[in-house]
C-alpha cells in the first residue's frame, strides 16, 4: 500500500516567503522597476508578482513609483520601490572615546545619526552601557515619533566578540571581559520581538563598505578601522570572512611592532602600538594641555586640528604621519599578501587623514608586497567617516527583512 505524500500549508508559506524576499532583495539590488521587468528578471509569472508586490505594499516594504516609459507597445507599466523611511535598522558603535548611533531605511539613506563624545573606559562597563542605553533609548524614540519601526538593533564593539550569543570576550580598549551585552541590552530596552545583535566594529565597517560605500563594485576587499584600536575587516567573494572561531581579523594585535611597547590587551609589540588613534594624537600634540588630546572632544574636530597643522607645515605633525604611514603599510602589505583584495579601504581616522597617509601606504605596498604591482590593490578612502561600523550595523539589521518580509507585520 503506497502513501501519498502532498505539500503542506507550511511548505506553501514557505514559499511565499523566499518569493516575497526574492522581490525585495531584487529592488534592493536593481532599484525600481515594473511588475512586468521584475517578473522578466526574476522568472515569476506576472500574476505572482502582482500578489507579491500587493503584498510588500501592504507592509509597508514597498511603494509606487513613476509610469515607466521605454517607448515599446502597449500599456505603460508603473514602477515599484523600496519604500523610504517608515522601516528601519539601527546600528550602534561603542568605541573608547565616543558611542554612535545610526538608522537607515531600506534605501539606505540616512534616517538618524547622533553622536556621544564620552571617555568610555573611565565610566566602566555599567556606565558604559548604561551611557549605550541612554543613547539608544532617545534614538528610538526620536524614530518612533517620525513614525519608523524599528526591526532590529546591531551594536558594534572594538572586541573579540562571539556574535551568536551577542557575547563580549575581551575588549582592551574597553577594559570589558565576558561581557553578556545583548542580554544586558535587551533587559534594559525592552524591545520585545526586534532582535539585539552584537558583532565586531571592523567587521561591520567592512560590511558598510560592501554594501553602500567605496567597496560596492568589488567583492574581494579589506577594510582596516583606524581608531583608538585598529582591526579590519575582511569580505572574499562578496562574503564576510569570520574564520573558524570568528575572531578574523584582530590585526591590531598582531606582534609587527619591533619596539617592545606595551599595548592595551596587556601583550607588547602589538601593530596598534604603531598606528592607533593615541599614537597618532600623542605624536601631533604639542604637550600635554594640547586640544588634540582632549577625549571629551568630538574625534572629528581634533583631527581637522591635525590635517590644518600638517597643511601648516607643522613639523612634528608630518614627522608623526610619515612614521604612522609606513607601519600602516607595513602592516597592510602583511594583509594584502594574504588575502589579495582588490580594494584596501582606509577606515576611521585613516580615511580622515587619507591625504596624507595614503602616499606612504602605497610607496610601502609597492615595496613590501611580492606581487608584482602589489597584487593589483587599490588602496580607497572610506567616505562614511567615523559611521561605517554604525552604518554596518544598520545594514545587518535591515537584512532579517530581505530575507524574510513577513518578518514585518501588516499595519492594522
Amino acid at each position: 500500500m503506497s502513501t501519498r505524500v502532498t505539500a503542506a500549508p507550511a511548505d506553501q508559506l514557505t514559499v511565499r516567503r523566499s518569493n516575497l524576499s526574492l522581490v525585495l532583495s531584487h529592488l534592493r539590488d536593481a532599484g525600481p522597476r515594473s511588475r512586468a521587468k521584475i517578473a522578466a528578471d526574476t522568472g515569476l509569472n506576472k500574476a505572482t508578482v502582482s500578489s507579491l508586490v500587493a503584498e510588500l505594499v501592504e507592509r509597508g516594504l514597498v511603494g509606487e513609483g513613476e509610469v515607466e516609459r521605454v517607448g515599446s507597445v502597449g500599456r505603460p507599466g508603473q514602477t515599484v520601490g523600496l519604500a523610504p523611511g517608515r522601516v528601519v535598522g539601527v546600528g550602534v558603535e561603542v568605541n573608547a572615546d565616543f558611542v554612535d548611533v545610526t538608522a537607515l531605511d531600506l534605501t539606505h539613506e540616512v534616517v538618524l545619526s547622533r553622536r556621544a563624545p564620552a571617555d568610555m573606559r573611565a565610566l566602566g562597563e555599567r556606565g558604559a552601557i548604561a551611557l549605550v542605553v541612554r543613547c539608544l533609548q532617545e534614538a528610538l524614540a526620536t524614530l518612533s515619533a517620525g513614525g519608523s519601526s524599528v526591526v532590529g538593533v546591531t551594536v558594534a564593539v572594538p572586541a573579540l566578540v562571539d556574535s551568536g550569543r551577542g557575547r563580549v570576550a575581551l575588549a582592551p580598549n574597553l577594559g570589558w571581559t565576558g561581557t553578556e551585552l545583548a542580554a544586558q541590552l535587551d533587559a534594559a530596552l525592552g524591545l520585545g520581538d526586534v532582535r539585539v545583535a552584537v558583532d565586531n566594529d571592523a567587521n561591520l565597517g567592512a560590511i558598510a563598505e560592501h554594501a553602500l560605500g567605496v567597496g560596492r563594485d568589488v567583492d574581494d576587499l579589506v577594510y582596516l578601522a583606524g581608531e583608538v584600536g585598529v582591526g579590519c575587516g575582511v569580505i572574499v567573494g562578496g562574503e564576510l570572512l569570520r574564520g573558524s572561531s570568528g575572531f578574523t581579523g584582530e590585526i591590531g594585535h598582531a606582534p609587527l611592532n619591533p619596539r617592545p611597547e606595551v599595548c592595551g590587551c596587556g601583550r607588547v609589540g602589538c601593530w596598534e602600538t604603531q598606528v592607533g588613534l593615541g599614537v597618532l594624537l600623542a605624536g601631533c600634540a604639542r604637550g600635554p594641555d594640547d586640544p588634540v588630546l582632549d577625549g571629551d572632544a568630538d574625534i572629528d574636530v581634533r583631527l581637522d586640528e591635525i590635517n590644518a597643522r600638517a597643511a601648516a607645515g607643522d613639523v612634528a605633525t608630518l614627522e608623526t604621519l610619515q612614521r604612522v604611514g609606513i607601519a600602516l603599510g607595513l602592516g597592510a602589505s602583511v594583509l594584502v599578501t594574504i588575502v589579495n583584495p582588490r580594494a584596501l579601504v582606509l577606515g576611521g581616522y585613516f580615511a580622515v587623514l587619507e591625504e596624507h597617509l595614503r602616499p606612504f601606504v602605497v610607496h610601502t605596498l609597492l615595496e613590501r608586497v611580492v606581487a608584482p604591482d602589489a597584487g593589483g590593490v587599490e588602496v580607497r578612502a572610506s567616505r562614511l567617516g567615523f559611521t561605517a561600523a554604525s552604518r554596518g550595523g544598520a545594514v545587518v539589521a535591515l537584512q532579517q527583512v530581505f530575507a524574510d518580509p513577513t518578518r514585518v507585520p501588516v499595519p492594522a
